[in-house]
């Protein structure tokens, strides 16, 4: 199948003019190529490859580019501004913050940074008493992973043994990129930790008549047979709260019988709620869908509105078991960082916007289901809780994941003045502010169906 290139020069297309879209030149608008090959001179090419649309400024669930033309935002950014974009409140904070001759203090303590992580926790819940604060996602993972190993060796395993989950996604950082399930994506690093395994995830389309309790037992047979154990050879399971690229949640009983094995073999069970947290899936955190409660949940993304701010939540007794100075980040909770976390816990607590997300989001599956059911030789699937979803297409002739498609949707959608998550292969993801009105949201769908339309008569 060939690839798909975006046009990077103009294209003139049909002028839009609504109360939250407004496509007023051709898109990409002029200039956009002139700015893409600038960056490409000076900036690492592993940055580029988007949807070519040049951010001018970006407010609440608009994004805007240099000659004024709006668009729909479903994306977030990449589901970071969950609060919107350039949220007041959050502007007020920093400048609260950046008023105060205290930009960064390393580990020295500062009174924000306790305020923060005490709300931080409490809106966490009970199960998890102590934070650790980075800057990046990755960092946060990796974090969990020293932590998992850090409790085997205090109780005495054998192997600090990881097991993942292919096809998920935890960072870019050398031992995040070890607990990927894409290979490809880690083939820099030139081996692989013999301790972290990986079992195949339960997509939807391989359990058949397979029950979910056995597709994992199973799964953990083939671990067996290569002699590891878990009661001595494993430490942790990390889970992706919901497979990114997809939106792809596990069945409810096989995420809890990972819990049962866990209690059983003292493992910890982690989530990485990078895209999941902070109430993206119309819950504060993602794992609450499954109705178990991890040992660690590692966070990033929505968790600063837009501000680099991560970290890991657990009980004190695993988060204390790194001495002092043996785990600490140059910019960990710095008093910006920690203003703009503070905005988020705010802002979700005012405007009620995990419920929000939780009310939206069943128009939004709802209305997926309705566009699937027009499409059906073009739609595989949808998946998706709350203000996060995937939409998955395929080639009409050989049911294959259809790439080409999928990226030709995204692109009418951006000349239509709908920004989606163009993910590179079969699938577009939609998450949008959780701030997004109710008639921007029904707009917005009702583009990407108007979108899906015309690349069907085209392709």
């Amino acid at each position: 199948m060939a690839s798909f290139n975006f046009s990077l020069d103009p294209v003139d297309v049909p002028q839009v003019k609504t109360a939250n879209r407004r496509i007023k030149t051709a898109i990409p608008a002029p200039g956009t190529r002139e700015l893409l090959d600038r960056l490409a001179k000076c900036e690492s090419r592993s940055m580029h490859g988007q949807l070519p649309l040049a951010w001018a400024k970006a407010d609440d669930f608009n994004v805007y580019d240099h000659c004024d033309n709006k668009w729909i935002d479903f994306t977030s950014t990449i589901f970071v501004s969950n609060i919107g974009h350039s949220n007041s409140r959050l502007i007020s904070y920093l400048k609260k913050a950046l008023s105060n001759p205290l930009i960064s203090c390393y580990s020295y303590p500062n009174s924000i940074r306790a305020d923060y992580i005490e709300r931080l926790l409490e809106f966490a819940g009970p199960n998890f008493t102590k934070a650790f604060l980075l800057s990046a996602g990755t960092e946060a993972t990796e974090a969990v992973l020293k932590l998992m190993r850090m409790h085997g060796q205090k109780l005495g395993k054998k192997n600090s043994g990881i097991i993942c989950l292919s096809g998920n996604w935890h960072g870019r950082t050398l031992g995040a990129q070890m607990l990927c399930g894409n290979d490809q994506q880690k083939e820099w690093i030139g081996y692989q930790d013999p301790n972290i395994h990986h079992i195949p995830f339960p997509y939807p389309w391989h359990l058949d008549n397979t029950t979910p309790e056995q597709f994992l037992e199973d799964s953990l047979n083939s671990l067996a047979k290569a002699g590891i154990k878990l009661s001595t050879d494993i430490c942790g399971i990390v889970l992706e709260t919901f497979q990114g690229w997809g939106s792809l949640f596990y069945p409810t009983e096989y995420v809890q019988k990972i819990r049962e094995l866990c209690d059983q073999n003292n493992i910890l069970l982690a989530f990485d709620e990078m895209q999941s947290g902070f109430g993206r899936t119309g819950k504060n955190f993602g794992y609450e869908h499954y109705d178990v409660t991890p040992d660690l949940i590692a966070c990033g993304k929505g968790m600063g509105g837009g501000i680099a701010i991560s970290g890991v939540l657990g009980p004190a007794e695993i988060l204390d078991l790194p001495t002092i100075g043996n785990m600490s980040s140059t910019h960990s909770a710095n008093p910006i960082a920690c203003a703009a976390g503070m905005a988020v816990l705010d802002e979700l607590r005012d405007r009620d916007l995990v419920n929000e997300s939780h009310r939206k989001g069943i128009y939004l599956l709802s209305r997926l289901e309705e566009i699937k059911n027009m499409f059906p030789d073009r739609i595989s699937s949808f998946h998706g809780k709350g203000l996060i979803a995937a939409v998955l297409f395929k080639d009409t002739k050989s049911q294959e994941p259809d790439p080409y498609f999928t990226s030709k949707v995204a692109e009418l959608c951006m000349q239509r003045g709908l920004l989606v998550v163009h993910t590179g292969r079969e699938s577009i993801k939609i998450g949008p502010p959780l701030t997004i009105t109710d008639d921007a949201l029904k707009e917005g769908l009702d583009v990407l169906e108007e979108s899906i339309r015309e690349t069907v008569s085209i392709c």
